[in-house]
């Protein structure tokens, strides 16, 4: 049975994309929600909606009985001579079957060993030459956001010419980071634009929350490692859910250069997504 797992920013935008998909109606599919969405506050920590549609299975229709067809009596010496026959004709082409079957196992056996090495892209991994700033802009700013939101947590911060890196420690980290880092993304964003206003030059933030980024990063990893596995087994390309760039960012710099694979985005923001196809 045909079904798809989809995101939207609505229950009815998130639903018409699985239609697309499976090149459906409405009236021939189910829906289920998954997950509602959520505004947030002021936009940080919004949610979007999950519906999983799933086709109706169609009734098969009842066979007709085969007709019989009214068999002639054969004498028996005639029936035991047409069986040694039949068993004669019939020996080549069972050995046929039986070497064709041998080959298709040991031609399938290479490809339940396939390893994939990725290049581990390290894209949270912070440059040596950082120094340690009391004050900044970016730090000014998420305190005080902090501070409104009610949470718990310390910001510390540390800069070089070109970056700003972020880390937030504290009880109340999980509400920073979100729905996988939702919430850290919208507020790097914010604190990006900030920082940002009064620079002449563009200066890159990062901001981490207890070492979520190399976790995340190494979970990425281990997922494009095993959907790169599963298309070369099977030839098939493989879609991932909606990502940020950043996300995007890291399945893309893991499998670059995997023999065999080749990856692409597509899709408009916020539901682009990366796809793991073979190398033509």
């Amino acid at each position: 049975m045909r079904y798809s797992e989809k995101w939207g920013d609505s229950i009815d935008a998130a639903v018409e994309l699985a239609l697309q998909e499976l090149k459906l109606t409405k009236d021939q599919v189910t829906v289920t929600v998954l997950e509602q969405p959520s505004k947030g506050f002021f936009g940080i920590g919004s949610k979007l909606a999950k519906v999983r549609v799933e086709e109706i299975k169609k009734e098969k229709k009842q066979e007709s009985k085969p007709v019989q067809k009214e068999v002639k009596k054969t004498p028996e010496k005639t029936v035991e001579k047409a069986a040694k026959e039949e068993t004669l004709e019939q020996a080549p082409v069972q050995e046929k079957k039986k070497k064709n079957k041998n080959k298709k196992k040991k031609s399938s056996q290479p490809k339940d060993n396939i390893k994939v090495e990725i290049n581990h892209a390290n894209i949270s991994e912070k440059p040596a030459d950082l120094k340690k700033v009391e004050e900044h802009p970016a730090k000014e700013f998420l305190e005080k956001t902090f501070n409104e939101m009610g949470l718990d947590v310390t910001v510390s911060v540390e800069v070089n010419e070109e970056s700003v890196y972020i880390d937030v420690e504290g009880k109340d980290t999980g509400t920073v980071i979100g729905k996988r880092g939702q919430t850290l993304d919208a507020l790097q964003y914010l604190t990006s634009l900030v920082v940002n206003k009064s620079e002449d030059e563009y200066i890159r933030i990062i901001l981490d929350a207890e070492g979520y980024r190399a976790k995340r990063e190494a979970t990425l990893e281990n997922l494009a490692t095993r959907l790169a596995q599963k298309v070369l087994k099977t030839g098939k390309s493989a879609r991932l859910e909606p990502m940020n760039p950043y996300e995007r960012k890291v399945i893309h710099s893991s499998l670059h250069g995997v023999n065999g694979i080749t990856t692409r985005s597509e899709g408009d923001e916020p539901y682009r997504r990366v796809v793991i196809e073979l190398k033509k």
